[in-house]
């Protein structure tokens, strides 16, 4: 079991990337958990869509304002100091906000101050993870190393939301919270005990090498599309996982059943993830690529029939359907820009690309508003189609995209 794992896996080898690998489990479950939790208690606190539309932009201005300067961080300075800093910072606000929580005093402003500081912060760790985990492994190492980061991202989104809707029932939002903390604790404690010196690089001024990341991509057309598609996907379909405590009290789903909708795209993702896993050498990437992209947003109107009608259990299928879908087409496309991305580079473009993770709760925020002057089945299906028209222009209109051949992709030094 174990060889099959390495042969399958074979980033796993390298001891560093291992432990990184389960110190990242313990910090991105913890933020898994912080997104149902904060959801779940603005939701709790104002029963509004719009605020939830709101809270998502919280979470995502900041990040998207600091991860230009994140990448230049993450390729200037120490990423391993880096991320211990950024670690203990993250666990002392999500400590403080379960303690607000705890004892009653927490309110709307509080979760959303919160929200968006911890926003900032990942707006440099994210970009500096990014660039860390390939000094963790060799060159044959890297597209597993890519893969295994994604399962990550989506195991966590298949557990924690299932998980954290129990532990609301049975406990409260306060202990999500400090829950959280601990995660990015471990991170912290086990970051500690990697003894790797990552030092950066002084390339001329931060506006300069931020200017360095966007003239690389603006020259390279593979870049240029798949961010935007990238952008637009998150902003305008995966938008509506933001607005999910709303669709659970509309399905009469409750606590629990909020974390099995949000679970539902986890499972999807997961399944996603380890579908693309077999195909990254296909000649016809591209095109997995681009109906993935088709798939996930027609999924969507699915969702919007199934919220409309009141149907629980279609609902739960077609979110996952949706996630399925996305995740082959977000994999594939993060996948491809890892291996073709100079790695002196990698920090600051991969930070351009991270901006697509806070698209989608900006995105809540239109959704949101949209809901609140329609109804909930309405913006997801302005948001699918809004997304649908932007991948039919690119798949007509851009040949390199349709031409991405995985047998050709190499690891660039």
């Amino acid at each position: 079991m174990k060889n099959a794992i390495l042969l399958r896996y074979p980033a796993f080898a390298y001891p560093l990337y291992r432990r990184y690998w389960f110190a990242s489990f313990a910090s991105v479950g913890g933020t898994q958990l912080v997104t149902l939790a904060q959801g779940w208690l603005v939701f709790k606190l104002t029963g509004s869509a719009l605020d939830l539309g709101l809270l998502g932009a919280a979470a995502a201005v900041p990040n998207i304002l600091m991860s230009l300067f994140g990448g230049v961080v993450a390729d200037r300075f120490d990423k391993r100091k880096i991320i211990l800093v950024t670690s203990v910072l993250t666990a002392s606000l999500l400590f403080l906000l379960a303690l607000l929580d705890a004892t009653g005093q927490v309110r709307v402003w509080h979760v959303m101050t919160i929200a968006a500081a911890t926003s900032l912060i990942s707006g440099v760790e994210w970009p500096t993870r990014q660039a860390l985990f390939p000094h963790l492994i060799e060159r044959d190492g890297l597209l597993s190393a890519v893969a295994l980061n994604s399962v990550l991202w989506q195991s966590t989104r298949m557990i924690m939301p299932a998980l954290g809707g129990v532990l609301i029932a049975a406990t409260n939002t306060a202990f999500l919270f400090a829950l959280a903390g601990a995660g990015f604790i471990v991170m912290f404690f086990v970051m500690l005990a990697i003894r790797l010196a990552l030092p950066g690089t002084n390339g001329g001024s931060p506006l300069h090498q931020i200017q360095q990341g966007l003239d690389f991509i603006i020259a390279h057309e593979l870049f240029r599309w798949l961010i935007l598609l990238s952008y637009a996907g998150m902003f305008f379909v995966s938008a509506y996982m933001q607005l999910m405590p709303a669709f659970a009290q509309h399905l009469d789903a409750g606590e629990t059943g909020y974390g099995f909708l949000l679970s539902a795209t986890g499972v999807g993702s997961v399944l996603g993830t380890l579908a693309i896993g077999g195909m990254q050498k296909m000649r016809s990437l591209g095109l997995v690529l681009l109906a993935g992209a088709v798939l996930s947003g027609v999924s969507l109107y699915g969702f919007a029939l199934a919220v409309q009608f009141g149907w629980y259990g279609f609902a739960l299928l077609t979110a996952f359907a949706s996630s399925v879908s996305a995740s082959i087409f977000m994999i594939t496309a993060m996948t491809v820009m890892q291996i073709e991305v100079p790695a002196a580079l990698r920090g600051r473009v991969m930070g351009i690309h991270s901006i697509t993770y806070s698209l989608m709760p900006l995105g809540g925020l239109l959704l949101g508003a949209i809901a609140h002057e329609t109804t909930l089945a309405a913006a997801v299906v302005f948001g699918a189609s809004a997304f649908l028209i932007v991948t039919l222009l690119v798949a007509a209109t851009r040949p390199a995209i349709r031409a991405i051949d995985g047998k050709t992709l190499t690891v660039r030094a």
